[in-house]
């Protein structure tokens, strides 16, 4: 067994030269390097922008979308949608540990979440089993390999597999906001009521403190509802955050012209960066945490309206996410209840 590059690019088939994630197509032989992890996938969480694009395209049908998903793993090794760019992440078993693989207390039979994109994950999928349209999830025989410097999470014994999984998945959104929010803060989270949306209002009630607001835009009256009922925010506005100037005027009206401090953007389609960004004050800070989000459009939008905001590229890691977002769900009662009806 030959050791490989620890961030994989040995697996990069085109083009050459590239890291995983942005190569077009990369290996997924399912023998492992001495430094890599071979893991038998149980189901894979397929972000919400890139999930939502194969449910439109296919018009729900799950044979369609099953199609659809096995294609783009057979033609890329990984499950990278060519529209979105995005993947996801996936829970399974370690199978086989390479010799050289430097975490030293994984076992074979370890239960993991991995913590880095699906659209770097060399992956080979056997057969899909369920595609659940509610929850972004896809239950699948197959296999995929972590890269040594891949992140992952043992998955705890006191939440179900599914739940951390999906939480998981976004752990990123949540440690930002506990990273930008600060107690008085005025903060907006746009497409509050997903999952992502969920833990980023918690954190940032959390964070703002009872001299802080939060506001929470959702464009379906049933999550609007549903952040009201847990309690997640000062203000629940139901908007469509394609359309900046309805966007701007309703956050104005409760905020005044000082606007937010940070806005938090989780929504799962295009054309919502200038909401976004005029409800930023000037010098506060924009987290576009959505992977729909055209930074193009975000930077030179921002030019033409004369907005000075710092914009902050979604990061799917930050340093102790895990831990705080499963924090989350043993702390909030109610969080937990919600995922559960949705995940488990």
């Amino acid at each position: 067994m030959l050791k490989g590059c620890p961030f994989g690019t040995h697996r990069v088939l085109e083009p050459k030269g590239t890291m995983p994630q942005a190569a077009i197509k990369i290996d997924n032989t399912m023998e492992i390097k001495n430094n890599e992890l071979l893991i038998d996938v149980m189901t894979l969480n397929i972000d919400s922008a890139s999930f939502t694009q194969i449910k439109d395209v296919c018009n729900k049908d799950s044979q369609k979308m099953e199609d659809m998903i096995n294609e783009i793993v057979e033609e890329r090794g990984k499950m990278q949608n060519p529209v979105t760019g995005s993947g996801g992440m996936l829970i399974g078993t370690i199978k086989e540990i390479g010799e050289d693989f430097p975490d030293k207390t994984l076992k074979v039979g370890d239960k993991i979440a991995t913590l880095v994109s699906l659209s770097l994950t060399p992956l080979k999928i056997e057969k899909i089993k369920n595609i659940n349209l509610s929850n972004d999830q896809v239950d699948i025989d197959g296999q995929a390999v972590l890269f040594e410097t891949g992140l992952y999470a043992v998955l705890p014994s006191d939440i179900p597999e599914k739940l951390a999984l999906a939480a998981l998945d976004v752990a990123g959104a949540p440690a930002q906001v506990e990273r930008l929010v600060k107690e008085g803060d005025t903060v907006c989270i746009i497409g509050g009521g997903g999952k992502s949306g969920v833990l980023c209002a918690y954190q940032a009630m959390k964070n703002a403190g009872d001299s802080g607001k939060v506001i929470v835009i959702e464009y379906s009256k049933e999550n609007a509802q549903k952040i009201i009922d847990l309690g997640l925010a000062h203000h629940v506005i139901i908007a469509d955050a394609t359309k900046p100037l309805d966007v701007y005027s309703k956050v104005e009206a409760i905020t005044g012209t000082d606007v937010c401090d940070v806005v938090i953007n989780n929504v799962n389609v295009a054309n919502t960066e200038m909401s976004s960004i005029l409800i930023t004050k000037d010098d506060g800070i924009v987290y576009f945490f959505s992977m729909a989000t055209s930074f193009t459009k975000a930077a030179l939008g921002a030019e033409g309206v004369g907005k000075d905001v710092q914009m902050i590229v979604g990061n799917g890691y930050a340093k102790g996410h895990a831990d705080l977002t499963l924090g989350i769900i043993r702390e909030s009662q109610t969080i937990r209840e919600l995922f559960e009806k949705l995940y488990v």
